[in-house]
């Protein structure tokens, strides 16, 4: 079964997605990032990778 699985995603060029890869992060910035709305974002910003690019929100500290 395990190995049949394998099959399927080397036939799709498919590669299993890392544990991290749905779980957002503190990121800094330097160079503005389009966010998930189009804006652009700078500084201290949320960062995921969907699997094909790193997606960015902007980070509200709240007091």
């Amino acid at each position: 079964m395990f190995a049949d699985s394998q099959n399927h995603l080397r036939i799709l060029k498919l590669k299993p997605r890392a544990d991290w890869a749905g779980v957002w992060h503190l990121w800094r910035v330097l160079i503005p990032r389009r966010s998930i709305t189009g804006r652009l974002v700078h500084g201290r910003v949320w960062r995921r990778h969907d699997g094909r690019r790193w997606i960015y929100k902007k980070f509200i500290e709240y007091r």
